[in-house]
């Protein structure tokens, strides 16, 4: 039945409603904050973004960022928003100084639209600017204008103020995770050399920019030293590790764009095509680039993004009427790598050594890989492991953004999640007992062993993460020394032959309540014993407890409420000063004594139990 509507269904939106109806629309998704991508790291960008626009002009050398409990403070020492356009600025949409290409010519934001959105999504926003002696300020909360200042005399250096407090309404009970942060920031003045950011006191700058990034983000040493290319509105850094896995960092005017776009394909086809030509060898690409980490940063006029939130580069060209993208990236490569390689002999040596054992690593795991694709595909024609969603992970779109994959052991606790789950965006993984402990054994594992070979199948990651068919890999374990066991043993595996899967931010941990409280009226699932406690106090005098063992003890229907918009989830975080050979030697080696005098020494006993 098609129903009838009339002029009165038609309605038109402010600006403020616009953005606080469909946020996915200018910040992605909303988030809790255990997510690099979530909204409220969106928010955070977009205001600091406009600062680092001053510092690209010539304006302000340092940024000081606070942030404390959920008060985010951006000050800037740039040239200050006009006074008389203050208030427009902040928020009426599409007003802006960066449609003139001649005051901001490669700026990161374009469409004046960033500050309106964090304005509107924001319960409490104050925007102050300090310009030549005077100073004025707004305050809005949730995109209203509460408080206009008049201008007054200031005897502030030139600059911005914005402190502003994400709405709990629309982003529920979220927090910040301060090393996804520090991370932003410290992009951003490796980016941008001469740049100061403080962060909560702490100073970040950077004197060797992508040089420092890689370091920064590498585990250990590179097998040559890094080769680092600067020329006119590019830069770029480059060295091979001893991961398995390609490694990028791709940034267009300061921008990260974490899923690539244009500038990275060519990026990428151009060290193929140079490494090659040097060598006057028919080298595969896929040897040349085995185990490489890289990173591209490339200045752009008038940036085509493929959404609000700038993650992915779409223009074709560098400037209107310019070069593309391609052609200039690939010009600047040719040229400067292949001078690069002619000046240092040992690092072409070096280099060329480890294309030649990639070459023959790849040779060596043909049949492998071949005969273990042909058992995965059997075993997804029988759908033995895996219970597929409909939508993946592909774009920004935020239903294929919220796809989930659960990894669970057992029957009873895949049984229950695959019942309970979303067959929209949630695929279950059932494991067979627990994964073998892959660290120290090559990659030839993956391929042989049944269980680690389906799932890299059934995550797409076997040449990297551009393939990755779900946004989030959720490892789901009963919370006892067994499910505790599993983890690790997961954890291992992607450690050790797929950490960009884990540095992306992609891998969770599913929370599961621990105990069920209720009486005949209320119903409360406590995730620690603080929390039962809380309970029992809150519903009265001897209420029914219940102690979860295990995934499969939870039904069906109860467990819908532990996967849907209450989901709890523990992002696996590795921090760039860990090195993943280091932990995964501690924690899963042989040193078997040295692991028991540390769990000796940390553990601890509730005087209750002794």
């Amino acid at each position: 039945m098609v129903e009838n509507y009339s002029e009165a269904d038609i309605r038109t939106l402010d600006w403020r409603e616009h953005v606080r109806l469909r946020p996915g629309m200018y910040i992605g998704k909303l988030g809790d904050g255990t997510a690099t991508d979530d909204g409220i790291y969106v928010l955070v960008k977009e205001v600091v973004d406009n600062s680092i626009d001053e510092f690209a002009m010539g304006a302000g050398s340092e940024i000081v960022v606070s942030v404390e409990e959920r008060v985010v403070s951006v000050r800037d020492h740039g040239r200050g928003i006009p006074l008389g356009k203050l208030v427009d600025v902040s928020s009426k949409m599409n007003t802006g100084a960066k449609y003139d290409s001649e005051a901001f010519k490669k700026s990161v934001g374009l469409n004046g639209v960033g500050i309106k959105a964090v304005n509107a999504l924001s319960e409490s926003f104050t925007i102050q600017s300090f310009r030549d002696g005077e100073t004025k300020s707004a305050r809005y909360a949730r995109g209203i204008l509460e408080e206009e200042q008049g201008v007054q005399p200031t005897g502030q250096p030139n600059g911005t103020l914005v402190t502003f407090m994400a709405d709990k309404e629309l982003f529920g009970n979220y927090h910040y995770i301060m090393e996804y942060l520090e991370s932003m920031f410290k992009n951003y003045v490796f980016l941008n050399t001469g740049l100061t950011i403080l962060f909560n006191g702490q100073k970040l700058l950077s004197k060797r920019g992508l040089h420092d990034l890689l370091t920064e983000n590498m585990n250990g040493e590179g097998l040559y030293p890094i080769i680092h290319l600067k020329g006119h509105d590019i830069e770029m850094a480059m060295t091979h590790g001893r991961q398995y896995s390609e490694e990028y960092y791709s940034f267009v005017n300061g921008q990260h764009t974490t899923q690539g776009g244009t500038h990275l394909v060519a990026f990428r086809e151009a060290i193929g095509k140079t490494v090659r030509d040097f060598y006057k060898r028919d080298l595969d690409f896929a040897d040349i680039r085995h185990s490489i980490i890289a990173a591209i940063s490339i200045k752009v006029q008038e940036p085509l993004f493929e959404s609000q939130t700038k993650t992915k580069l779409g223009s074709k060209d560098i400037a209107p009427g310019g070069p593309s993208v391609r052609n200039f990236i690939m010009d600047f490569v040719t040229r400067e790598l292949d001078n690069y390689l002619h000046r240092n002999p040992d690092t072409a040596e070096l280099l060329l050594r480890k294309i030649i054992e990639a070459e023959k690593e790849r040779k060596a795991m043909a049949g492998v890989q071949k005969a273990a694709r042909e058992r995965a595909k059997q075993s997804s024609l029988h759908n033995r492991k895996l219970r597929d969603c409909r939508v993946h992970y592909g774009d920004n779109h935020e239903l294929k953004r919220a796809s989930s994959i659960f990894i669970t052991e057992g029957d009873s606790a895949s049984g229950s999640i695959t019942k309970s789950r979303d067959v929209n965006t949630q695929a279950v993984f059932s494991l067979r007992g627990k994964p073998l402990n892959s660290y120290g054994l090559d990659k030839k594992v993956v391929y042989e062993n049944e269980e680690f070979n389906l799932l890299q199948a059934a995550l797409n990651i076997e040449d990297g993460l551009e393939g990755l068919r779900y946004n989030n890999v959720i490892v789901a374990t009963d919370a006892d020394v067994d499910g505790m066991h599993i983890r690790l043993l997961l954890l291992t595996f992607f450690l050790q032959f797929f950490p960009d899967l884990v540095r992306a931010g992609h891998v969770y941990m599913l929370q599961t309540p621990l105990f069920r409280v209720r009486n005949k009226k209320e119903t409360r699932y406590c995730y620690s014993d603080a929390e039962r406690e809380k309970a029992i106090k809150k519903l009265g005098p001897r209420p029914e407890i219940t102690r979860f063992k295990g995934l499969g003890e939870i039904s069906p229907d109860e467990f819908k409420h532990f996967i849907g918009k209450d989901i709890r989830l523990e992002p696996v975080r590795v921090t760039r000063q860990d090195s993943i050979n280091a932990i995964l030697g501690y924690y899963m080696g042989k040193n078997t004594m040295e692991r028991q005098e540390f769990i000796i020494e940390n553990l601890y006993i509730e005087k209750d139990e002794v």
